[in-house]
């Protein structure tokens, strides 16, 4: 794999990653801003998004350092595979956010609210970075005005095409599966003489892992619901 092509990757992992955790991110600027004069909501989302992405990003920087202790990266690697499970089987929950007053509540309101929701996301992007402070940050500010003013239209996309969703959750399971190949515990109980190829193995294990536990959860769930049909 060319360096430029490995580049261009890693780029698009870290901003489908966050378009696609950010929904949540989206719908919390619009519910704490809903409630303010025309001009302050354009500045509380503003200020709100931009404070929300400098706390990720120093979040990110620190779980890049945190990486390098062994095993924490196997760790997190069970977190982003449960995070890519939950993302295909759980229902969409909005976050309780109320509407605020005035301009600076609102922005306070949207800033913790975000460093709350934003572990999976930092997470995720801090494993497809791969320890790059250019790509954390690079990544992050190019999808910040995208969750910021197309939030509406990317939800909508994901609902019209849940193709999308189960691909991006696909993506999340093959960077967990990178992410546990790098981790600096691993020659320690698994003899590697490929260390690529162990990588890619991995990659596409925890790929296939998510789309197949979510996909056998779903088909239970669709089999229960037939069977309380069936009773009443």
């Amino acid at each position: 794999m060319s360096p430029e092509f490995s580049l261009g990757w890693e780029v698009f992992e870290i901003i489908w990653i966050n378009l696609l955790l950010s929904g949540d991110n989206a719908i919390l600027i619009a519910l704490a801003c809903r409630q303010l004069p025309v001009r302050q909501r354009r500045w509380g989302v503003f200020l709100g998004a931009l404070g929300g992405v400098i706390l990720r990003i120093a979040f990110t920087l620190v779980v890049v350092e945190l990486m390098a202790i062994p095993y924490l990266k196997i760790v997190g690697a069970i977190l982003l595979l449960i995070v890519a499970v939950k993302l295909l089987i759980d229902e969409a929950e909005h976050s309780d956010v109320k509407a605020k007053p005035n301009l600076w509540s609102a922005v306070g309101a949207i800033i913790m609210a975000d460093a709350v929701m934003s572990l999976d996301n930092v997470i995720a992007i801090a494993a497809a970075a791969h320890g790059s402070t250019n790509l954390i940050v690079f990544g992050l500010l190019v999808s910040v005005p995208i969750v910021m003013f197309g939030a509406g239209a990317l939800l909508k996309v994901l609902e019209r095409f849940p193709a999308l969703v189960w691909a991006g959750a696909g993506l999340l399971g093959w960077v967990a599966g990178d992410m546990a190949g790098a981790d600096p515990a691993l020659p320690t109980f698994v003899h590697v003489t490929n260390h690529g190829a162990l990588e890619l193995g991995l990659s596409i294990a925890g790929c296939v892992l998510v789309l197949a536990v979510a996909f056998a959860i779903a088909i239970y769930r669709q089999w229960r619901e037939d069977q309380r049909v069936s009773r009443d």
